[in-house]
């Protein structure tokens, strides 16, 4: 039995995760970490990880960036890997990540989800085929309780399109005060929030009479629980310390 710790287990994402687990045999959450520590769930919640008392596998983390570095050291002390699904983490903050990468195993990905992960696979072809002919613009949508902007998987996204490009682009995340036209060399990324939307990201290649659009939009946040319960069941078999990501349990499903 793959015994789980969920950090931000009370909230939403933390509690879709929770019922996935419930439904597989073969795992269990046996603890929670959270500011709140409501118990909702026949498992222990603690406020600090360094307060808990339960044995553990793998953790889940699906907090917030500001509890990444609390949760690193914790993990790093009982040598614990973990599935980092937060996102908008600061450059400081990432190098902290790399930083506890030389020591235990570190899943991170901009998107839980399998659809998200094939997509980025999708961008790189797209972009190598297509080149400079094409400006590239991002819209990414989400509910308005997200706080970062734009999301880590248009992040993500974006760096797939550039890696591609036969040129160093440049991220706009705003052109209200320039007056001029679009420079050829950038991607520009835009952030809608709004009601309920879960998550929805588009991909536009802008050429001379054509659009060409690639498009993933997420229905439920289960898409993204689903990928970070296989995410732990592939991490929690990694001993070799470093930087994991969805590509490596996609590889792992097709040995």
């Amino acid at each position: 039995m793959l015994k789980i710790a969920l950090s931000g287990c009370n909230g939403r994402m933390g509690r879709v995760i929770a019922d996935i687990v419930a439904s597989r045999d073969t795992m269990q959450i046996v603890a929670g970490f959270d500011v709140n520590t409501a118990k909702y769930a026949d498992f222990p919640v603690f406020s600090d990880p360094f307060e808990c008392t339960v044995d553990c596998d793998v953790i889940i983390d699906f907090s917030n960036a500001s509890s990444t570095e609390h949760l690193l050291a914790y993990c790093e002390k009982h040598h614990l890997p973990v599935v980092i699904c937060t996102t908008g983490h600061t450059g400081e903050q990432l190098d902290r990540i790399r930083g506890a990468a030389a020591k235990i195993p570190v899943f991170r990905s901009g998107n839980m989800s399998i659809g998200i992960n094939l997509m980025t696979a999708l961008l790189r072809e797209a972009a190598s085929v297509l080149g400079d002919q094409y400006d590239v613009e991002i819209i990414e949508k989400h509910h308005n309780q997200k706080l970062d902007a734009p999301s880590g998987t248009a992040l993500m996204l974006a760096d797939a399109v550039a890696g591609a490009l036969p040129y160093d682009a440049t991220y706009v995340y705003d052109r209200h005060q320039r007056r001029e036209k679009r420079p050829a060399h950038e991607i520009g990324i835009s952030a809608i929030r709004g009601g309920t939307i879960v998550g929805e990201h588009t991909v536009l290649f802008c050429g001379r009479d054509e659009i060409i659009e690639i498009k993933h939009t997420a229905l439920s946040r289960e898409v993204f629980a689903v990928g970070a319960v296989d995410a732990a069941a592939f991490m929690a078999g990694c001993q070799k310390p470093g930087i994991y990501d969805m590509d490596d349990v996609i590889a792992a499903r097709n040995i």
